[in-house]
């Protein structure tokens, strides 16, 4: 089990990176500058990193018995910038 919430971890963080770099310089050069190349690099990697991390989430809760207003909010903060990192802070690294 503990090898999963590290994978997990690492997961979150480098989702929340992808998010990141996505929302804060791939988006804003696509509608500005009207290049979508770095949104179509970006957004693969980012979808598959996003897909992992609730999957992992869903996992990780459900052996470590969370109730399910924190596995929302783990879930939640897939979705929210900087999310993951609060997610890891706060309930991650307390697993441990």
């Amino acid at each position: 089990m503990n090898s999963l919430l590290k994978t997990l971890r690492i997961v979150g963080f480098l989702e929340g990176i992808s998010y990141i770099l996505l929302l804060g310089i791939a988006v804003p050069v696509k509608y500005l500058l009207h290049d979508p190349q770095y949104v179509k690099l970006l957004g693969m990697p980012h979808g598959i990193l996003f897909v992992t991390y609730v999957v992992l989430a869903i996992l990780v809760g459900t052996e470590l018995k969370w109730n399910k207003k924190t596995i929302g909010f783990v879930l939640l903060a897939s979705i929210v910038p900087f999310g993951t990192f609060i997610a890891d802070k706060k309930y991650f690294k307390l697993a441990l």
